[in-house]
């Protein structure tokens, strides 16, 4: 089964048991905390994530990912947890920008 790794949450595994749901569905209900102020709706970029590996295995970027990497708001290597359905293996990080204080961040 593929699985999503967070780097910077101590390499935790998700696994990807649903092609149809969101990185940021699964995360959810791994219970993972992961910043999302719109609600998953991909009209702002707080559950921005960094791709590290894996980039072959997501979709295309959405319309709201182009206009935000437009805008400057998202990095080339970065992409909206919302917006993203993974069918494969992934390793991605939360930018610090986007970390929650309540939870202990790891350096991986």
């Amino acid at each position: 089964m593929p699985k999503i790794t967070i780097k910077n949450l101590n390499n935790q595994e998700v696994d990807l048991y649903d092609p149809n749901k969101s990185v940021l569905q699964h995360l959810g209900e791994a219970y993972i905390d992961w910043m999302q102020a719109c609600g998953g709706k991909g009209r702002c970029t707080t559950c921005a994530m960094v791709v590290h590996n894996g980039t072959q295995y997501l979709n295309v970027l959405t319309a709201a990912e182009e206009k935000f990497k437009n805008l400057g708001r998202l990095n080339s290597n970065q992409r909206l947890a919302c917006q993203c359905v993974a069918s494969g293996d992934i390793v991605i990080s939360t930018p610090e920008k986007y970390q929650l204080p309540h939870v202990n961040y790891s350096d991986n």
